[in-house]
């Protein structure tokens, strides 16, 4: 027989819920309120308490106005914030089961894709299905066979927040860890994202990308194009985390293709097409510098990446000379209207002519000794001190080495090739 006291709390329970059911929105609004401002941070045994062991009465309603409302309430927040307050309540496990049970992941993972909804809700929507993830691997697999991985993939794409998106990343990064049967799937997500519009979300993209190779192992060749492109990003940002994941793809069997990409940049097509412009008395519009100078910039962080790339591995070093690196950061420091490729090209090519004799011995009988001694001199800045006659003549010089000739200190068998 229960005592005088509960059978108080139970009657303050009744009247607590039938005002939620009678009342309108400005009345579920206050009462949102209030219940945020009484009971975030609560376990589960401290709601039940708050609600005479009938806190799941509310969690039920509260679920099925999210069900009702999601597409045009106008107070998501506070609806998802109260929700929020349940899945988060330490022992609360039975309030994660009961939202799941009446469809939770798919109203927070569809309001994603709702173009009229705020960020800010969505945002909230997203730190829900985090704390569904966060109870394990099963519930890792149920956002996932949702379609979860493609709607966090587009609001990482497409959000206008910040905020939003680096909630999207840190869920697609949990999505992607301990969840053996998706993981994979995450990945293609993240690559999906990189040709989007939005630096930011290329930059978190790669980030999460890099983060997981390890987990992942290969990766499919359809992570070449987009990730070279975005070599080419006028963004410092986002080159950097491309370079950043190139050095862990090396042991993996997309390396010969994204290695011939890397070589592929370094002599861009616009490079002639620019050059001859500015020698010609044409029409300056005739020609659109955009499509040149962004191949520059990829240029210039190619040659870059391939420096980084031979110096951390001899194996890399002599497939990169014979894919005709070489040649083709002769091309870079030639390239008299982008400083960037001078520079990086230099550099890298101060490390082929140092560790590699042949290479030396080639490059020097294939730009002759004036230029070559000005190499030898000052090799890190010799682009500063050439004449736009000399950059022509690096540019257009044929450096070709024999494929058995690339060998680290070697001292003999550098033949010319003709």
């Amino acid at each position: 027989m229960t005592s005088v006291k509960e059978q108080e709390a139970v009657r303050k329970l009744m009247v607590f819920l039938q005002e939620w059911d009678s009342g309108h929105k400005v009345a579920r609004t206050r009462i949102l309120d209030s219940f945020i401002k009484s009971n975030n941070g609560k376990t589960e045994p401290e709601l039940e308490l708050e609600f005479s062991q009938g806190a799941s009465l509310f969690l039920a309603r509260l679920t099925a106005w999210l069900r009702m409302t999601y597409t045009h309430s106008t107070c998501l927040d506070k609806l998802l914030k109260s929700i929020g307050i349940f899945l988060s309540a330490a022992g609360g496990r039975r309030y994660l089961i009961e939202f799941l049970e009446i469809g939770g992941v798919m109203v927070l993972l569809e309001m994603l894709g709702l173009n009229h909804l705020k960020e800010e809700d969505k945002r909230e929507s997203v730190r829900l299905l985090q704390l569904v993830a966060n109870a394990g691997r099963k519930y890792k697999e149920l956002i996932c066979e949702s379609y979860g991985v493609r709607c966090l993939a587009e609001l990482l794409a497409t959000s206008t927040s910040a905020e939003a998106q680096e909630e999207a990343r840190v869920l697609l990064d949990s999505l992607g860890r301990g969840n053996p049967k998706y993981q994979n799937q995450v990945y293609k997500g993240l690559i999906a994202v990189l040709p989007c519009a939005s630096p930011r979300a290329q930059q978190l993209a790669l980030q999460t990308l890099g983060a997981m190779q390890e987990l992942v192992g290969e990766a499919p060749p359809a992570l070449v194009e987009p990730l070279l492109a975005l070599l080419g990003s006028a963004h410092l940002e986002v080159q950097h985390q491309a370079l950043q994941l190139l050095p862990a793809l090396m042991p993996l069997r997309v390396r010969p293709a994204l290695l011939a990409a890397l070589v592929a940049a370094l002599a861009p097509p616009g490079q002639t097409a620019l050059a001859s412009r500015s020698e010609s008395t044409a029409d300056p519009n005739a020609l659109c510098p955009r499509e040149p100078m962004l191949a520059y910039v990829q240029q210039a962080a190619a040659a870059k990446a391939i420096g980084i790339l031979a110096k951390e591995s001899a194996e890399v070093a002599e497939e990169l000379i014979q894919l005709k690196a070489v040649r083709g950061l002769m091309v870079a420091v030639g390239n008299v209207e982008h400083v960037p490729s001078q520079r990086h090209g230099s550099i890298s090519l101060k490390y082929f002519v140092h560790t590699f004799p042949c290479v030396e011995e080639h490059m020097k009988k294939a730009v002759g000794d004036t230029l070559f001694q000005l190499f030898m001199d000052s090799p890190e800045t010799w682009y500063t001190k050439m004449d736009p006659a000399q950059a022509e003549e690096l540019a257009s010089s044929l450096v070709d080495i024999p494929k058995d000739m690339a060998r680290k200190q070697s001292t003999e068998g550098c033949t010319e090739v003709p």
